[in-house]
């Protein structure tokens, strides 16, 4: 039974054109026995507000079964990261779909390219874990700095929503008092907390 190919390719600037690599890699697939090249994709890459869309067309196709195997010259021009490349992977494993790249030895139909897979995925838990460790780092360096973590902080005058809240707390209810300040109900409650315990212990 035949394989079905669908074909990537991608450039790093508009200048460059796309349709050498497409053509080396129509010929890589049709140098193997039974392949037929069932859809091609590509993309230029244009900066920051790059979309792939050609990226995206494969990867919802793939979703459809259109094709069983997908293959690129080098990993690279389909993922900018090997997490990202083993991502796409664990989706193509999922659906049955190999991958191959013509120029490495990435081939997810043979034995030896399962292998790669494998410790490819290994490499990106690492990429991950050291990420999520330089994170919690920098959030601690921060916080020691006493600099503010997470989301931007509310911008409201703290001080004058605490004076109206002690003043009456009747007519200035949490709710009230958000919608003069244009902040929720419990962004409010927080920052009167928070502004009257810094100010209780001498540092607001």
């Amino acid at each position: 039974m035949g394989m079905k190919i669908a074909i990537y390719g991608r450039v790093s600037t508009p200048k460059q054109s796309v349709y050498p690599q497409l053509k080396d890699l129509k010929a890589y697939a049709a140098r193997r026995p039974g392949w037929s090249v069932a859809a091609v994709y590509s993309d230029v890459w244009t900066g920051a507000n790059d979309k792939r869309p050609g990226l995206q067309a494969l990867m919802r196709d793939a979703l459809c079964k259109r094709f069983d195997a997908v293959l690129v010259w080098k990993f690279d021009r389909f993922a900018r990261s090997v997490r990202q490349l083993v991502t796409a992977l664990d989706t193509f494993k999922e659906l049955g779909i190999d991958f191959i790249s013509a120029s490495e030895a990435i081939d997810t139909t043979t034995a030896y390219g399962k292998v790669t897979f494998t410790v490819l995925a290994a490499v990106a838990e690492i990429e991950l874990s050291w990420i999520r460790d330089r994170a919690a780092e920098g959030r601690a360096r921060a916080r020691l700095a006493g600099k503010h973590c997470g989301r931007p902080r509310a911008v409201f005058d703290r001080e004058l929503a605490a004076r109206l809240r002690r003043r009456d707390p009747r007519e200035w209810s949490y709710r009230a008092l958000g919608r003069k300040f244009g902040v929720s109900k419990d962004t409010m409650k927080r920052e009167i907390k928070q502004y009257a315990a810094r100010r209780a212990a001498g540092t607001g």
